[in-house]
């Protein structure tokens, strides 16, 4: 296990040893965002964080300050989101990578906490990034390093603040989340519009609704879908050493690449 994780709180001497030692950083991305009655707006940075964190105590990775911000414009229904164009935080990304670059990491991992909606403008920074600093970028979602255990630990599908995003934060961040003010709102799955990255099936591909769609949609649940109720906190500490390990483990790969 290793001390300090954080790029903010060590020196820049500090900074260098680690840089010497293992050359990798890792960038917690998440959103900041509605999450229905019992979820905090911050959801989806506290789990990248906390992943982050956990992943570099035992990689010696060093941690960036997180990018709180993500593409949320179908959450601007309800108060709290804040939405920032994916152009400009393509640019972000891409400045961030750039700097820890030119310092010596030659390997970054981006951990995404927002989900399918963040992916394609993460796609388009780490594409950049990777042509044109000549860096090795990898983006490692929940919803995808984890399918197995997802599936096993039996979570339905995935939906917003579901019962998958309670029971992480229940394990995560307890003390935010109110669980009497979880409502559920569970819908019938639709040919052609499966979402989910561990469900098989034909599907077109997502497109965040408007505002006002998401509104109609979700309000008589307060902007979330899916089980939150069945959520529990035991649940959501299996599924996260299962992404911690399996980060871990990509790691270790990386290592002997």
């Amino acid at each position: 296990m290793y001390g300090k994780v954080w790029l903010q709180e060590m020196t820049w001497e500090e900074v260098k040893e680690r840089i010497d030692e293992v050359g990798l950083a890792i960038i917690p991305v998440g959103s900041t965002e509605q999450h229905g009655r019992h979820l905090p707006v911050g959801t989806d940075t506290f789990v990248a964080i906390k992943i982050a964190e956990d992943v570099a105590k035992e990689t010696g990775a060093v941690v960036a300050p997180p990018v709180w911000f993500g593409w949320s414009p179908h959450h601007m229904c309800l108060p709290g989101t804040i939405n920032v164009r994916p152009e400009v935080l393509v640019e972000l990304l891409y400045d961030i990578g750039v700097s820890l670059v030119k310092h010596g990491f030659k390997k970054l991992i981006v951990v995404n906490g927002h989900r399918i909606v963040n992916l394609p403008w993460l796609q388009m920074a780490a594409f950049k990034i990777k042509n044109e600093v000549k860096a090795k970028v990898y983006i490692v979602d929940p919803s995808y390093i984890a399918r197995e255990a997802i599936r096993e630990l039996g979570f339905g599908p995935i939906s917003h603040g579901d019962e998958q995003e309670t029971s992480h934060m229940l394990y995560l961040k307890e003390e935010l989340v109110n669980l009497k003010r979880a409502k559920d709102k569970v819908e019938k799955l639709k040919k052609f519009f499966v979402v989910d990255p561990g469900l098989l099936g034909d599907t077109v591909i997502y497109i965040p609704s408007s505002p006002e769609e998401h509104f109609q949609k979700y309000r008589d649940s307060g902007g979330t879908g899916g089980a939150p109720s069945k959520a529990t906190l035991e649940k959501g500490r299996e599924l996260h050493e299962k992404i911690v390990g399996n980060i871990v483990e990509l790691i270790k790969e990386i290592k002997e690449e």
